[in-house]
């Protein structure tokens, strides 16, 4: 474990994490309707990260193929250690979002979809409808989340001190955070100069 860190620190010294942001909406792809999700996705990025990153964005229609293809290309073309989704996830007919990233996945990691739900439940009852999920594809974490934006920031900060550890995990790029946002957990030996 130590040499693979090691090894992985060294990598990705001095290179910008690739961060991709993937937003599912049939209205926002045609133009009929502003993206709000991806902007809440990096903006909350933007102030919890302080290790270097790079956003890599993608909107596209609620068609499970197209996600799907978003999703490989993010992960292996553009070499996003980490791809956070907006929206899809409800129980409509055209949510695909779970399916299409359970399709491109090598692992799930179902505590993630658990724990957003837990943590919405207690804001709004309909938080039980949300969907999402995350997983692992390669040496990339995916994670769903809803299309709202003060349900995503909810999300993200009930998820996100698992983030960094698990992209260590899988050999992704080294993430820190500003820990008066959110704070990531990592056991000692994994954190740099531990």
């Amino acid at each position: 474990m130590a040499v693979g860190f090691l090894l992985r620190e060294q990598l990705f010294m001095g290179e910008k994490a690739r961060i991709g942001i993937v937003t599912v909406s049939d209205r926002a792809s045609r133009g009929e309707y502003e993206d709000l999700g991806g902007p809440a996705i990096r903006e909350w990025l933007e102030r919890a990260l302080t290790s270097p990153w790079e956003a890599v964005a993608r909107l596209v229609p609620d068609e499970q193929a197209q996600v799907e293809t978003a999703l490989r290309e993010l992960c292996e073309g553009e070499g996003c250690g980490l791809v956070v989704t907006t929206g899809g996830t409800g129980p409509a007919p055209r949510d695909i979002t779970p399916e299409a990233t359970e399709a491109v996945c090598d692992k799930l990691l179902d505590g993630f979809g658990e724990q957003m739900r837990a943590v919405s439940l207690k804001i709004v009852p309909t938080a039980i409808l949300s969907r999402q999920i995350a997983g692992i594809r390669g040496q990339s974490l995916i994670i769903n989340l809803p299309g709202k934006p003060s349900a995503i920031a909810d999300c993200l900060d009930a998820v996100f001190p698992a983030v960094p550890y698990c992209i260590d995990l899988i050999e992704g790029p080294y993430l820190e955070t500003d820990e008066s946002v959110v704070k990531a957990f990592r056991p000692k030996h994994a954190k740099k100069g531990g």
